[in-house]
């Protein structure tokens, strides 16, 4: 049976901000029924309460049922993401979930290709964003930094190396699988060859190594891989293993905005 992970982060936050604003504001549309005109001055209950129920329901509504703005933290996911990119998180493609649970409201599920938002398994209070490269029951090979699904021959043509700061001395490849493309950047002097984690249990019962830097793992039901595309500087799966299908969040669509670099804005994914 699957443990369950109730997760607590700024949905969590704004539900309860809500739920304490709706409170308020029915308590004080009952007080005003009952008095004969309108009271010579407001509880501060109604100020910090009733009056910002609208404002902050709409702000919960929005994030959790249609798309959000997360910040990107890191660089796992360079050079699609950059540090400082907001990104728009469309909760349509999948269906929103419910705050405090796993619970979602389904009509979508995540493609392979998909850069995907989700609540990190080890710590479902944070939700990172990672690509999805092997869904449930694909046989994921990695080799030397790129990947092949099902058997599929590896297509990994190099771009150009870096220019900018944080890409100088990597090479950029763009990678070809499973139907979609995507460019990645890899370190020449590491090539894939971060350790798979065989201490967790799912990837020790669905994967084999065959050298440092080529293995092979079959997806189980229910969970996907997810690589970063900064292949060489990412935690991803091969730390904390398969991401289950309930912690899933959204699908990552576009950059909003990147305020240290407006060329980035509006920016596909």
């Amino acid at each position: 049976m699957q443990s369950l992970h109730i997760g607590f982060s700024i949905n969590e936050i704004l539900f309860l901000a809500t739920l304490f604003t709706g409170l308020c504001w029915a308590a004080w549309r009952l007080k005003l029924r009952r008095l004969a005109g309108p009271p010579a001055s407001k509880p501060w209950w109604v100020s910090f309460g009733a009056e910002l129920f609208a404002v902050v329901a709409l702000m919960f509504t929005c994030r959790i049922a249609v798309a959000d703005w997360p910040k990107v933290p890191s660089g796992s996911m360079e050079p699609t993401l950059r540090v400082g990119d907001y990104l728009l998180v469309n909760h349509l493609a999948y269906g929103p979930r419910l705050p405090f649970t796993n619970t979602a409201i389904e009509w979508g599920r995540p493609q392979r290709g998909d850069v995907v938002v989700f609540r990190y398994p080890l710590d479902v209070s944070q939700f990172y964003v990672k690509r999805l490269v092997g869904l449930p029951g694909d046989t994921v090979a990695f080799r030397d930094g790129v990947v092949s699904v099902n058997g599929a021959p590896f297509d990994a043509a190099p771009i150009a190396d870096g220019t900018a700061d944080e890409d100088r001395g990597q090479v950029l490849v763009r990678e070809t699988t499973g139907g979609s493309s995507r460019d990645l950047k890899i370190n020449p002097f590491v090539q894939g060859r971060l350790p798979l984690n065989t201490q967790d249990p799912g990837l020790a019962a669905n994967c084999r190594s065959e050298r440092v830097g080529a293995w092979k793992c079959t997806v189980p039901p229910g969970q996907y891989m997810m690589l970063g595309d900064n292949r060489d500087n990412s935690a991803d799966s091969r730390v904390w293993g398969f991401l289950p299908h309930d912690q899933v969040y959204g699908k990552a669509v576009r950059v909003l905005i990147n305020f240290g670099d407006l060329k980035r804005a509006w920016t596909p994914l």
